[in-house]
């Protein structure tokens, strides 16, 4: 466990050093007095976790030192400690009891979508499922290109069609194919698209449509990758993709290089969407189950 955490608070580093940090320096022997408030909301706010989070951490946070009768910062920093980590959820390992499970995965180009859907696989391969890729981002090459160096990489099979063809079609023939082989796992790469593009948000919900019409009940999982490093950005990211699919979590990419990590609060109280999984550096194995308490300890120790 000691060795998890490390691996969390090192990967959180910029975050706190950055912005949690002087929230951490903050709090003291002092007296809670009336503009303490008012500089906790202002670093709250640097730290990326959102205006509206913010105010309800600090409305929050001020019943409960008038109830309770605080009086010193020191103390509100084990209170503001506790509120945050209740605005998240402690994932389990997602059900993957359904043969195939297909999990269907969108966010935008650059987000590191494709290299986290490559780590999902040889997670889930380490943990003795087998894998099938799904290249339907039929929209660039270079996607197909990359995920098919995944599949090579993790060695497990991949179903791809060439630049241009209908994702709808690959993601069917992927899916059926998964079915006939036994496979228990299938992972939909789908294209990297702006959310602020109509058409292509368009296609999207027809994948996730065809994806049901080839197996009752899929998509099983959708999920949203984020790049943490892209801070506020990320939830207008997420909100769109959540009009156009029925997402049900996210996978936090770069978070071991961003000073945005303040941003997961924001996603699960706005939008609620809890987060699955975080990358917490470049290998294989980076790619960790989110782990609440220590993100918690991490962005402020």
């Amino acid at each position: 466990m000691a060795n998890i955490f490390d691996k969390w608070r090192e990967s959180l580093a910029k975050t706190r050093d950055v912005t949690f940090g002087k929230i951490a320096t903050f709090f003291g022997a002092t007296e809670i007095e009336d503009d303490t408030w008012d500089h906790l909301e202002e670093l709250l706010i640097q730290a990326d976790v959102g205006v509206r989070t913010t105010l309800y951490l600090i409305d929050t946070c001020q019943e409960k030192v008038d109830e309770l009768g605080l009086t010193k910062t020191e103390q509100l920093r084990s209170l503001i400690k506790a509120e945050m980590s209740d605005l998240l959820i402690q994932p389990e390992e997602p059900d993957l009891n359904d043969h195939p499970t297909v999990i269907m995965v969108t966010g935008v180009n650059g987000s590191g979508k494709t290299t986290s859907i490559g780590k999902l696989a040889a997670r889930y391969k380490r943990m003795g499922k087998s894998v099938m890729l799904v290249a339907a981002d039929t929209y660039r090459a270079a996607a197909i290109d990359q995920l098919e160096v995944w599949a090579d990489r993790v060695n497990v099979p991949i179903i791809t069609s060439q630049q241009g063809s209908d994702p709808g079609a690959v993601t069917y023939d992927g899916i059926k194919s998964a079915i006939s082989k036994g496979i228990d796992v299938v992972l939909i790469d789908t294209a990297g698209r702006l959310h602020t593009r109509y058409n292509l948000m368009e296609e999207i919900k027809k994948v996730y449509r065809v994806a049901e019409k080839a197996l009752p009940g899929a998509p099983h999982h959708s999920w949203i990758v984020l790049d943490t490093t892209t801070g506020q950005n990320a939830l207008q990211q997420a909100e769109a993709f959540g009009k156009a699919v029925d997402l049900n979590g996210t996978i936090l990419a770069k978070l071991d290089t961003s000073a945005k990590g303040g941003m997961v609060f924001a996603i699960k109280d706005q939008l609620g969407l809890p987060v699955i999984y975080a990358g917490l550096g470049e290998k294989v194995e980076d790619l960790q189950l989110f782990d609440r308490d220590s993100f918690i300890a991490g962005i402020f120790e």
